[in-house]
């Protein structure tokens, strides 16, 4: 099991420039989680895309279906003081520190693209680019 940010996510259902290695992410281990935040700011991605005409409403509504079903049973919620403590302790936001605080909590990688997660919680973080090129488990 790894934490996914809202970003992975993303870039495993809408095809990008960062699908593939989200798709090698997924090989690697499909058994992805995320706090319970990762439905709003993926909402607002969706949302983001239908203003831009890049999707249509109904695109939208079957990618956040698709999305609920990949992260059905693995959506938690992170306490409050561990979420802050995080965010007092570096210059990431409290929305960044719940996906920390998880994957802190549950004793696993936070995968991410974010630049400043990965330099401040280097001990919790890995790249999506250096998490999809390890070898799939299971495999030699």
């Amino acid at each position: 099991m790894i934490v996914a940010d809202t970003n992975v996510i993303t870039y495993l259902l809408l095809p990008g420039d960062s699908t593939p290695e989200a798709e090698r992410a997924f090989q690697r281990d499909p058994e992805w989680a995320a706090p319970l935040l990762w439905r709003s700011e993926f909402r607002n991605v969706l949302a983001h895309y239908i203003r831009l005409r890049r999707l249509s409403l109904s695109q939208a509504l079957q990618l956040a279906e698709q999305a609920e079903l990949l992260m059905s049973g693995r959506e938690f919620s992170v306490a409050s003081p561990e979420i802050l403590t995080l965010a007092s302790d570096s210059r990431c936001s409290a929305y960044d520190c719940e996906f920390v605080a998880l994957a802190r909590q549950l004793g696993v990688s936070l995968v991410t693209s974010d630049q400043a997660i990965l330099e401040a919680f280097a001990e919790t973080a890995v790249s999506l680019e250096a998490f999809g090129a390890r070898r799939p488990r299971g495999r030699t």
